[in-house]
């Protein structure tokens, strides 16, 4: 395996041939320009079909979409939460670590093993861990959002829904492009493509698309003082990052039945994981304290937050078609490995004495030393035009890696020094699942679709080493092997009525499956694992499809329930140690609206959701704020209770009837541009993107301080295009708001989005 520097250096050679050739002039690639303009194609359900005839909700996004966000240094996956009703997208472990909600559904669990009701799912194949679903998204052809479950095609762990990504793909004719910006603290963003034959008669063709985006250290670490760990602060030392990314696709076409694509996948990145604030929130409110500045911590240690993980991969897709049937096999390969540290109370203790004394230390690292994903997926399907159309297949996973997590001590330099405050986990988590899918018209107005899955999925955690005293001493007395397994049907059934030629409408039933979950981590402080059983998700939904003018004109209407049985949740404990358990339900209620029009020289897209989630049982509880015996935060719920004493004492309430944690009572998001034809193909532009998200929770309890609402951001761009390259100048945040959108609760710590970034763009194509 190369090392980090030398894949960055075959990143940026490849970048720069793609930059020369992207000079030169491009042929159109006449299969998209075969495509109605109007007409919004998904895969949604393993097939090609226009969105207005597949029933259940899906919300697309395209390349374009993404370059607003990217050009401005964002990360291309936490930049779609908002742009999408019914998503949203955060992290407090940098961008090695997305987390990702639909309805409302997802996992706070910052655990390097943990599972999320939310898959990730590119060019066909699942990315299950956390660092591989960080993946960013670049030189892609469209994103598609799937809301609700999806257990029957998509497999477990989708309870909430998908994201997939469908990259650009070889094609037969040269083409190429380059997208580069320059903004403030030295923000460099450069997407870059080539494609075209091998062979003379465009049986082989090849792409290479290539990532890279970078920014200096803006944020100063303001603490001089004494460090026990060595850390030095004083300068522009946190904030920064560089992206290397780089895909290769090697596609074999040898007859018009047979279709051969491989490719090969790698990432490099080094950065500075999230920035905690300690005592940034005013208690009774979620305001900044007075003199808050984004621009400046106060960090006795960690070594400035340094973070660096690599990801890599190889994928063989194959597709035959035998006439009635087409058989499609996908083989892959995905790995992984880095690490990430980080000062987790997000401040200098000697700035928050108790009794007179530094208060507050901490600091931790996860270091993930392997990972091994294999996947095997096998699916026949029918014609995609029959009017009964079916698919069956199977689908094997197999995940395997070794994580540790290295605790405070370990990083001293004092007499503290313990060298053996560190755990080592292996885990294991292998998965199969059969599935088959049967749509069929009953006439020419109304097509009924149903499909089943079963799925087994195993998991087994081992604790290689444990948290000893520095003389090697073992105290650990919890488990030291867990194995959890289950077995469980997934399914959908729905149907689609075509009230007109230009109004669908549909209703759509589906159950979920997530599977069981172990939370390792605890051992690091010598506490036994926690563990939560499979959890399920029925739901409803029903909406209407419509086009307009012409089919320039696109608004989709959805309508949702559902119930979430055994949801699996996180907490802490008496000590402070994260936590899984289950819940007896969940139950969540909504709307969606997508909107999209193109009506002259003017594009417009909008979506909105309303959501209502509420959590059902009376007898589970959650430790609130606690610091020192006291809680340090404003908390509402009431009749809880109280463990140990003095300073302690931690403080638990119910959490029967609160909302679920990261998920807004409402998302609105609007995009707009208007062009002016200047001759010639040229054109002046304006374009905007703004995103307002409604009253939202980051904890179980309710509080004053953890949560947000009436977050919003606002993105703006202005340029001159001709169809061969592009100058613009560029806003992202552009109103400069620090929006609250993570939390540390005993540190009254938030967490806060990116800075207001200034920048020019460049494309060439």
């Amino acid at each position: 395996m190369k090392t980090s520097l030398q894949t960055a250096a075959i990143s940026r050679r490849a970048l720069a041939l793609a930059g020369l050739i992207a000079l030169a002039p491009t042929h159109a690639q006449a299969a998209e320009a075969a495509n109605d303009a109007n007409v919004i194609t998904v895969t949604a359900q393993r097939r090609s079909e226009n969105l207005q005839n597949v029933p259940l909700s899906v919300a697309v996004l395209r390349s374009d979409d993404l370059t607003g966000p990217r050009a401005g240094g964002g990360d291309s996956l936490l930049s779609l939460s908002g742009k999408v009703p019914s998503l949203y997208v955060e992290s407090t472990t940098g961008r090695i670590f997305p987390r990702f909600y639909i309805r409302g559904l997802g996992n706070v669990d910052f655990y390097l093993g943990a599972s999320q009701p939310v898959s990730i799912i590119q060019d066909d194949v699942v990315l299950e861990h956390v660092v591989l679903k960080s993946n960013p998204a670049y030189d892609v052809a469209q994103v598609e959002v799937l809301r609700g479950p999806q257990g029957s095609l998509f497999g477990r762990n989708t309870t909430a829904g998908i994201i997939k990504f469908d990259n650009a793909k070889p094609t037969k004719d040269w083409t190429s492009h380059i997208d580069a910006s320059w903004g403030s603290y030295n923000t460099q963003s450069v997407e870059a493509a080539l494609s075209g034959p091998i062979a003379k008669d465009g049986t082989v063709t090849f792409r290479l698309s290539s990532l890279y985006q970078h920014r200096d250290n803006w944020v100063t670490n303001t603490y001089t003082g004494v460090s026990a760990d060595g850390t030095v602060g004083g300068g522009k030392t946190l904030g920064r990052f560089t992206e290397n990314d780089t895909r290769f696709q090697l596609q074999f076409d040898p007859s018009s039945d047979t279709s051969i694509n491989l490719t090969t996948n790698y990432r490099a990145y080094q950065g500075t994981s999230t920035l905690f604030y300690r005592g940034s929130l005013a208690k009774g409110s979620n305001k900044t304290v007075a003199g808050w500045n984004q621009k400046q911590v106060a960090y006795d240690e960690a070594q400035n937050n340094p973070q660096n993980y690599s990801t890599y991969g190889q994928t063989l897709r194959v597709r035959h078609d035998y006439g009635n049937v087409t058989l499609t096999s996908i083989t892959s390969y995905q790995g992984a490995d880095g690490w990430s540290r980080g000062d987790t109370d997000g401040g200098a203790a000697v700035n928050f004495p108790f009794n007179g004394a530094a208060n507050g230390y901490g600091q931790s690292q996860g270091r993930l030393r392997g990972l091994d994903q294999w996947t095997q997926e096998v699916r026949l399907a029918s014609k995609d035009n029959a009017r009964f159309k079916w698919q069956v297949g199977g689908i094997y996973f197999d995940a395997r890696d070794d994580t540790e997590f290295d605790q405070r001590g370990y990083f001293l330099t004092t007499a503290a020094y313990n060298p053996n405050n560190w755990v080592l986990l292996h885990n294991i988590n292998t998965s199969w699942g059969v599935f088959g899918q049967a749509s069929y018209k009953l006439d020419d107005r109304l097509t009924v679709t149903g499909g089943i899955r079963v799925t087994n999925d195993t998991k087994k955690t081992a604790l290689l080493k444990t948290a000893n005293t520095a003389a090697g001493v073992s105290t650990y007395t919890g488990r030291t092997y867990v194995r959890l397994a289950d077995t469980q049907p997934s399914w959908d059934l729905s149907l689609l009525y075509k009230a007109s030629a230009d109004v669908n409408l549909y209703a759509r039933v589906a159950r979920g499956f997530r599977g069981p979950t172990i939370q390792g981590r605890s051992a690091v402080f010598n506490s036994d694992f926690t563990t939560a059983n499979s959890e399920t998700n029925t739901s409803w939904e029903a909406g209407i499809k419509t086009t307009g003018l012409g089919g320039a004109l696109h608004f989709n209407l959805t309508g949702f329930y559902y119930t979430v049985n055994n949801i699996q949740l996180n907490g802490n404990d008496s000590n402070g140690n994260g936590v899984l358990f289950n819940a007896n339900k969940a139950v969540g209620y909504g709307g969606e609206a997508d909107l999209s029009l193109k009506a002259g020289n003017l594009t417009l897209s909008s979506g909105l959701s309303l959501l209502h989630t509420e959590i059902k049982d009376s007898n589970v509880y959650a430790q609130t704020c606690g610091l020192n015996g006291v809680q340090v935060c404003t908390v509402y719920n009431t009749g809880g209770f109280t463990k140990g004493t003095g300073t302690g004492t931690s403080y638990f309430v119910p959490i029967n009837g609160n909302p679920l944690p990261n998920a807004p009572t409402y998302n609105l998001n609007l995009s707009a541009r208007y062009d002016v034809p200047l001759g010639n193909g040229a054109k002046l532009y304006a374009a905007g993107d703004w995103n307002i998200q409604g009253k939202t929770s980051f904890v179980l309890y309710r509080s004053a301080e953890f949560t947000a609402n009436g977050n919003n951001e606002l993105g703006a761009r202005i340029g001159y295009a001709t169809p061969h390259y592009e100058i613009a100048a560029f806003a992202r945040n552009l109103l400069n708001k620090h929006n609250l959108i993570g939390v540390i609760e005993n540190y009254m710590a938030g967490v806060y989005n990116e800075p207001r970034i200034f920048g020019v763009a460049l494309s060439l194509r």
